[in-house]
């Protein structure tokens, strides 16, 4: 009996959610982990500082965003750890640290040791993604790099929605103990991840990289249209704070849905990156592919920010349905700025920089996470309408400068590259072969 093409199509689509064996999988089981640990931290922990610590909402914020600021500050001289001594021990050793910091939380009793810990936490997970990148990098083929980040990412979503239900649980509760449960617990997930990491094939500690003999690369922080396409990619990547923070509040002051369709909106945001992230992410193994996605990104998030718009005090059976048009359309312009963002990060270092760069690229996420939410409140939330217009028109522009710079870095990389006699893309001698 011939094969249906729609049975085959989806098995494809099955299939390539699945890491392969070896590396692939290994990493994955890391992601989940260490996903699963997050997620449980995350959706629970402010409301633990405040009820079991006793800080207040001003202290809470105020020592996230002093955390936030520490991890920016480290991940540029970790990257270059990376590329001293390979990215697996100093992934391995934040892990490690990791394990032990959130432990500690079950001793803080005041704001002074919250603040502290809180730095040092953010200083060791904020670098753990540019070093997984980096260690990504450095086990897969060019070919294989971007699947493989992408299947990452279906997975650190499996996990995160497994934590978030976990702290439902403990937030039930509500008590101390529950509280030292979820710090333990989540030590316990990063303790997890150090050993997964420190089991990886020995193999792979043989390629602590240096730069090429010869000319040797600019420091990353020196190299503008890199550095600019970071900052493109994070402006894209308002995609976040837009889902998270300013449409749940545009949804309650400027909309007559029902607050309770913001949950729906964050399950259907999750359901949607897990099952479709690999298959969007085809296309970005090549930096102009990569550029091109995250055009497409700006358009999509562009298009997705007006739809919002139109939702202003119309029925709420007219703006559920558009609310969830506008967010299907959302998550479309985050699977391709995530690929375009990998894609580009991992094709444009030079060699012998790529632990380098990829903190270079994290900052990135670092303009995210620290202006994002401010800007998408106060142009969404603030100006109605016309906010979300300019917040389209931005969105849309960062997606079109993409594609000319990333030509323009692209070029630049063959030019160095050139003079210094090793040519672009060439994969340093020493890298083992992946894993099949």
């Amino acid at each position: 009996m011939a094969s249906n093409p729609a049975v085959n199509a989806v098995r494809s689509w099955a299939s390539d959610l699945v890491p392969a064996r070896g590396p692939a999988r290994r990493l994955a089981v890391l992601t989940v982990v260490q996903a699963t640990g997050f997620g449980l931290f995350l959706s629970s922990s402010a409301i633990f500082f405040r009820s079991t610590i006793g800080l207040s909402a001003g202290q809470v914020g105020f020592g996230l965003s002093a955390a936030g600021l520490a991890g920016m500050l480290f991940t540029v001289p970790i990257g270059r750890l990376a590329d001293r001594y390979g990215p697996r021990l100093p992934l391995l050793l934040s892990y490690a640290a990791l394990a032990v910091l959130f432990a500690a939380y079950c001793g803080v009793t005041g704001f002074a040791g919250f603040l502290v810990l809180a730095a040092l936490i953010s200083v060791c997970e904020t670098s753990s993604h540019p070093l997984r990148m980096a260690l990504t990098h450095q086990v897969f083929q060019e070919d294989e790099r971007v699947r493989v980040s992408a299947q990452m990412r279906s997975v650190f979503n499996v996990g995160f929605m497994l934590g978030a239900a976990i702290a439902g649980g403990a937030l039930a509760v509500g008590s101390r103990t529950a509280f030292y449960a979820v710090a333990l617990i989540t030590a316990l997930a990063h303790a997890c991840c150090a050993l997964i990491t420190w089991r990886l094939p020995a193999q792979e500690e043989a390629k602590a990289v240096g730069a090429p003999k010869g000319a040797q690369p600019r420091s990353g922080l020196r190299d503008f249209r890199f550095v600019s396409l970071a900052l493109l990619c994070g402006v894209l990547e308002f995609y976040q704070p837009i889902l998270t923070v300013a449409l749940p509040l545009w949804i309650i002051t400027h909309t007559e849905a029902p607050s309770s369709v913001n949950a729906v909106l964050l399950l259907l945001d999750t359901v949607l990156v897990i099952a479709f992230q690999v298959a969007a992410s085809r296309g970005a193994e090549t930096a102009p592919g990569a550029a091109r996605m995250l055009r497409r990104s700006g358009l999509l998030l562009a298009a997705c920010c007006l739809v919002f718009a139109v939702t202003q005090d119309i029925p709420a059976v007219v703006a559920v349905p558009l609310l969830l048009v506008g967010t299907a359309v959302l998550v479309l312009g985050e699977l391709s700025q995530a690929a375009g963002s990998w894609g580009l990060s991992l094709h444009l270092p030079p060699e012998g920089k790529q632990g380098e760069y990829q903190g270079v690229f994290a900052l990135g996420r670092g303009l995210q996470q620290t202006a994002g939410p401010f800007l998408v409140t106060a142009l969404a939330v603030g100006q109605g309408r016309l906010g979300w217009v300019i917040l389209a028109a931005v969105l849309l522009l960062a997606g079109l400068a993409c594609p000319p710079l990333a030509r323009s870095a692209e070029a630049a990389k063959a030019k160095a590259a050139s003079a210094a006699g090793t040519p672009a893309g060439e994969r340093n001698a020493a890298e083992p072969e992946p894993a099949r």
